[in-house]
């Protein structure tokens, strides 16, 4: 049951990167992206005024909140009356993923400055969702969905973990107050098997990292730069991998980054 704030009448923190969605459809959408169940944990981040909040809690099984405002997360039990909804007070970086069930999913209306931070820490926490609806800035959603020839570093990362999708393109004017660009809901479904079975994860982020490092540089330099090659041995190490010496990073697919690895790694 939803009520309302009282006395507290909160205002968005531009600080914190607050935006409220109150559009039902919009919210809907989300938990249909993320297929809440009535068997689901589902834990929302930066829960903020509740109207997510509430609709999963009439959806899912549990709700866990984590939200940063500390004046939010203490008005958010009055808002949302729920014996289905933990309320936790923290930084959802610092948050232990480990203390939720496996198989929970994730639903949030993310605040831009937070996306790829909290991209890395849900693909790399050892207990990672089973799938993540997040609301993120449109631009964005389409860097983490991109293919070669637009790649980065995040979507890299992203497409190694997870499933990449792109649902619902939400407009400014439906949040309050209206941030400066469209958002879109960016879905996230954790591959059922690592997508490479041969590479160490933290070797092959190295190499990824080393090749983003310098993006308008070929690769040839960029590896050579970052990993302390000589230009020879980069350039013996793309040739074994099938790559031009010229290319830049973002123009390569995810097995020719582990072609790259196997080439330097076996």
């Amino acid at each position: 049951m939803s009520k309302s704030f009282g006395s507290f009448e909160p205002s968005a923190k531009k600080s914190l990167g607050q935006h409220w969605l109150r559009d039902q459809a919009v919210l809907a959408a989300m938990c249909a992206a993320a297929d809440v169940t009535a068997a689901d944990t589902v834990l929302e981040i930066g829960p903020g005024l509740g109207t997510l909040t509430e609709i999963l809690t009439e959806r899912a099984a549990r709700v866990v909140a984590v939200e940063f405002d500390k004046q939010l997360a203490k008005e958010l039990g009055v808002r949302v009356q729920a014996d289905n909804l933990h309320i936790v007070s923290s930084d959802i970086l610092s948050f232990d993923l480990t203390s939720l069930p496996p198989d929970y999913k994730v639903v949030a209306n993310i605040p831009y400055y937070l996306t790829s931070n909290l991209i890395r820490v849900l693909s790399e926490t050892p207990n990672p969702p089973r799938t993540a609806a997040l609301l993120i800035q449109k631009e964005v959603a389409e860097r983490v969905a991109a293919g070669p020839g637009a790649m980065s570093l995040l979507s890299v990362t992203a497409q190694f973990y997870w499933r990449v999708s792109l649902g619902r393109v939400v407009p400014a004017e439906l949040f309050e107050p209206a941030p400066k660009v469209d958002s879109q809901i960016l879905i996230l479904k954790r591959r059922p098997a690592p997508l490479f079975t041969d590479v160490e994860s933290q070797k092959f982020f190295r190499l990824v990292k080393a090749g983003f490092a310098q993006r308008r540089k070929t690769l040839l330099n960029s590896l050579s730069s970052g990993l302390h090659l000589s230009r020879q041995e980069a350039e013996e190490f793309l040739g074994s991998a099938g790559i031009e010496a010229n290319r830049r990073a973002q123009t390569l697919s995810l097995d020719e980054w582990h072609r790259l690895y196997l080439a330097m790694n076996t």
